[in-house]
C-alpha cells in the first residue's frame, strides 16, 4: 500500500515539474515571425482621431437657433450599414417623467462643439450658461482690468451639443416615436 502511494507521488511531482519548465520561458535567440494580422483594424490608431463615441452623444444637449433647449439625446438608430439615420431625441417633461420622444434624420442636426453662448439677466455673454466649465470670472485684487477665464478646450471624441432647426412646440406637435418589441 505504502509502495502505491509512494508511485502516485512520484508521478504527480514529475508532471508538476514538467509543468513548472514549460512555462519558463527560453533564453534562445533565435527570433520567430509572427503571421500576419488578418484582422481589419487600422494598422495606424491615428486614422480614428476626429471619430465620435456614441456612448458620449446619448445625453447631449439638443438647442434650436435662438439657444433655446429643446431636449437631450436619448439614443441613435443606425441602419443596416451601420450609419446613424437618426436621433431619438427626449423633449418636454421634468427629470424624464412626461417625456416625449422624437426620432428626427441625423443630417437635420448640426453638431457645434464651442458651448453654446449663456446670456443671463445682464444681457452678457458669461462663462456660467449650460455647456461652459462653470467657473467664475477670475480677477485680480491690483486694481487691474479683469479677465475672464479661459474658454474650456472641446473635447476632440464628442460634440458639445447639437442645433436642430424647429422650436419646442413643433418637436411636441411631431409624432411620438415608440420603441416596438
Amino acid at each position: 500500500m505504502f509502495a502505491k502511494y509512494m508511485t502516485t507521488a512520484l508521478v504527480g511531482s514529475a508532471l508538476l515539474a514538467t509543468a513548472a519548465l514549460a512555462q519558463t520561458p527560453s533564453t534562445s535567440t533565435a527570433t520567430t515571425t509572427t503571421p500576419a494580422a488578418t484582422t481589419s483594424a487600422p494598422a495606424d490608431m491615428t486614422s480614428l482621431q476626429g471619430k465620435w463615441r456614441a456612448g458620449k452623444m446619448v445625453g447631449l444637449k439638443i438647442y434650436n437657433d435662438a439657444n433655446e433647449s429643446l431636449g437631450s439625446v436619448n439614443d441613435l438608430l443606425f441602419d443596416k450599414d451601420g450609419k446613424i439615420a437618426a436621433a431619438v431625441i427626449g423633449v418636454g417633461g421634468f427629470l424624464g417623467v412626461g417625456e416625449h420622444y422624437v426620432a428626427v434624420p441625423y443630417e437635420k442636426i448640426k453638431w457645434v462643439n464651442e458651448p453654446v453662448p449663456y446670456t443671463g439677466a445682464s444681457g452678457s455673454a458669461s462663462n456660467t450658461g449650460p455647456g461652459m466649465s462653470g467657473g467664475a470670472k477670475s480677477t485680480t485684487t491690483t486694481g487691474a482690468a479683469s479677465t475672464a477665464a479661459p474658454p474650456p478646450k472641446p473635447n476632440p471624441w464628442y460634440p458639445d451639443h447639437g442645433v436642430f432647426s424647429a422650436t419646442k412646440d413643433q418637436l411636441k406637435s411631431m409624432p411620438e416615436f415608440k420603441y416596438t418589441t
